[in-house]
């Protein structure tokens, strides 16, 4: 999905509603479109994933992040409820990939709060990172 793509739709709807977003992140995400993903963002948003590690902030930073979680072949699928309580949502998802010719599988956690326009403009991913590939981390 492309920026104007989510633009357009946002400003259709006036604001759009964050589980619908969550779905074209995840969708995004496993179509390999970082610019996609960046574009849901807000301008200035922040994303820490894993929590406690350095923030990427501003959209080309967190396409750039988005960019490197892509090409290593990991794939996103919802575990469970999106679930939303005002401009915020959680939702639990699993990252599939394979790590040196293994099939792995990382439960994670994310949070995400929303601006006024429906843009997301904090991210923050939870899991346990015992296990799991520095390059991951």
């Amino acid at each position: 999905m492309k920026e104007w793509d989510i633009r357009m739709e946002i400003d259709l709807v006036g604001r759009a509603d964050p589980a619908a977003v969550v779905n074209r992140y995840i969708a995004a995400f496993n179509a390999g479109d970082a610019a996609g993903i960046a574009a849901l963002f807000a301008e200035d948003a922040s994303v820490q994933d894993p929590i406690g590690t350095p923030s990427h902030i501003g959209r080309d930073a967190i396409a750039r992040f988005y960019q490197s979680a892509i090409d290593t072949g990991s794939k996103l699928t919802l575990s469970g409820p999106i679930r939303v309580a005002g401009q915020h949502a959680a939702f639990p998802f699993r990252v599939q990939l394979q790590v040196d010719g293994a099939d792995m599988t990382i439960d994670v956690i994310d949070t995400m709060r929303f601006d006024d326009a429906g843009r997301i403009e904090e991210m923050r991913a939870y899991f346990d990172t015992a296990g799991v590939p520095d390059f991951l981390t």
